[in-house]
């Protein structure tokens, strides 16, 4: 048996998260002493493996409690649990490509700072300069004009 301690050096978690893994259910068979002492036995630990696999997939951890609880009611909710985890793979998808679409906005931040740096472009990234260089481009910045309408 295994204490907190050595649950986290075990499964490379904290000592907090184990603790709050266990306070949340997520490990179904850590057992307690008489002095209310949390101990992990090798299946407990292998609970902590899962639950820091799927945490770190992204997981939310009320999605984890699902799974485990599914994985506890056994070989019946396997259909169960592919959804659950297709539902969560289409989730990191979406997530993917957001990610995607921040570095390509980023790549061209970072041209533009470089550009400017160089000397080869005005400082348009700084609200307190649009004013002087609103004539370069009148289609994206705010025209007092406009606020009329």
């Amino acid at each position: 048996m295994h204490t907190v301690k050595e649950a986290a050096l075990i499964t490379g978690l904290t000592e907090h998260a184990v603790r709050f893994y266990t306070d949340k259910g997520l490990v179904p068979s850590v057992q307690r002493n008489k002095n209310n002492i949390r101990l992990f036995d090798e299946e407990s630990i292998n609970w902590l493996h899962g639950v820091k696999c799927l945490k770190q997939s992204g997981m939310p951890i009320e999605i984890i409690k699902k799974y485990v609880d599914l994985c506890l009611e056994g070989d019946s909710t396997i259909q169960q649990r592919y959804t659950l985890m297709m539902e969560h793979k289409e989730a990191a998808l979406v997530k993917l490509e957001e990610a995607k679409q921040h570095i390509a906005h980023l790549e061209q931040k970072t041209i533009l700072y470089q550009d400017i740096l160089e000397n080869r472009s005005p400082d348009t990234t700084n609200p307190s300069n649009w004013e002087k260089i609103q004539h370069m481009h009148s289609d994206v910045f705010y025209s007092p004009s406009m606020r009329n309408v």
